[in-house]
């Protein structure tokens, strides 16, 4: 499908990880940072060394994997940012998906490296 074949061509290369043992899965897909109008949707984190206010990003990436079934414990890798998964939705053409939506935020490595 077309929508496959730009993001091949356009997309940034990105990695999905899980918490388990299995090797990252790698594909390419869009990610773009939100620029919301009012910040009331956006939050951050206190961290050891202060405030940080985690971006948020669009990601629109293939069908395959759907990340909207995916656990808590996965994130994603791109340009060496690790991002974790708010909200995913597949979006559909009758009942075909054609790709997956999300809305996912930086990932902050807080004492001793683990994600917030």
């Amino acid at each position: 499908m077309q929508i496959q074949k730009l993001m091949n061509t356009y997309g940034r290369p990105v990695t999905a990880h899980t918490g388990a043992t299995e090797s990252p899965l790698a594909y390419r897909a869009f990610l773009q940072p939100l620029r919301y109008k009012n910040k009331l949707y956006l939050y951050g984190v206190n961290t050891e060394i202060g405030y940080n206010s985690q971006g948020h990003y669009l990601y629109i990436g293939p069908p395959e994997p759907d990340l909207s079934t995916w656990e808590d414990d996965v994130w994603l890798l791109c340009d060496g940012v690790k991002y974790r998964i708010d909200r995913a939705e597949g979006v559909y053409l009758g009942n075909r998906r054609l790709y997956v939506w999300a809305i996912v935020r930086s990932m902050v490595e807080i004492g001793g490296g683990l994600p917030a």
